[in-house]
């Protein structure tokens, strides 16, 4: 039990023990003598309570059957659309659950999508997380959360399009597509919002940001002076795909007629006195 624990973040769950021949008896031995520890029923961590944060999801995971995957704000949270603080744990599965101390409800629609395994835990995919937040998020953090799904996990509006017509009353759907679809106006970063001042205490014209144009999202444009920014930040310009996306965006620009200008989180938040004087040329 050891070996199917040591890939499963020390836990196992009964119906796999029992899969590979491990007999009720001695389930029951091992419990008695403290080698199995109870987290959820059916569920156990082998030699000692299930401590990190992937064990406790996990555990809830495992304690909600076949096919159930972790959900909600707690997905997002292992998906990294989301920091702070761990929520608890909340899974979806095709057969109605309770298990104390984990929010379950049911995954309706066929076929059932399949879910993702991040860390060991299998998770809702990250267009499913995202539908599952646009109830429980403010605007801007809704919008951040489907920033970070874009750049880690390439979800576009049409993966979201296609979550939403499996849930079409979802909480929170016609946020999310105004968000998705660039009608909603957000700075997802320190760096946009600091550059949005900056032009505001220069008395500057204020872009359309996050807005899409040529069918991309593009970090600033001004239509009316044709004049295309983006804001290169090492976080989300930093792999072989945002590059290549990059050069994609200053092509799309230059092909609608668009002045494409790019600068760097130097340029914006440290020294932002020549960036200023180009665009007050730029935007005469």
């Amino acid at each position: 039990m050891a070996a199917m624990a040591a890939g499963c973040h020390g836990l196992v769950a009964r119906r796999d023990a029992l899969d590979a021949g491990v007999t009720r008896a001695e389930l029951r031995t091992r419990l008695r003598n403290g080698l199995l520890v109870v987290e959820h029923p059916g569920v156990y961590s082998v030699g000692h309570p299930a401590l990190t944060v992937e064990a406790r999801y996990l555990a809830a995971v495992l304690a909600c059957g076949r096919q159930a995957r972790l959900a909600g704000t707690a997905a997002a949270h292992l998906l990294s659309l989301i920091f702070g603080d761990p929520p608890p744990p909340e899974v979806a599965a095709p057969v109605e659950r309770r298990v104390d101390g984990v929010r379950t409800r049911r995954i309706r629609g066929r076929p059932l999508p399949p879910p993702i395994t991040v860390r060991g835990v299998p998770v809702s995919a990250p267009a499913e997380a995202l539908v599952d937040l646009a109830g429980n998020l403010g605007v801007s953090a809704l919008a951040r959360a489907c920033h970070e799904a874009g750049v880690r996990y390439r979800i576009s509006p049409a993966d979201v399009e296609r979550v939403l017509a499996r849930r079409p009353n979802a909480k929170g759907a016609g946020m999310l597509r105004r968000i998705c679809h660039g009608g909603v106006p957000v700075a997802l970063s320190v760096m946009e919002a600091t550059f949005a001042a900056r032009l505001k205490a220069e008395d500057l014209p204020l872009p359309n940001m996050n807005r899409v144009a040529s069918g991309k999202r593009v970090d600033c444009r001004w239509p009316e002076h044709r004049l295309t920014i983006e804001l290169d930040g090492y976080r989300y310009h930093n792999s072989h795909y945002s590059w290549g996306q990059d050069r994609r965006r200053e092509r799309d620009a230059r092909a609608r007629g668009d002045e494409f200008r790019r600068f760097s989180y130097r340029e914006v938040i440290e020294e932002p006195a020549a960036m200023l004087a180009e665009l007050r040329s730029l935007l005469a």
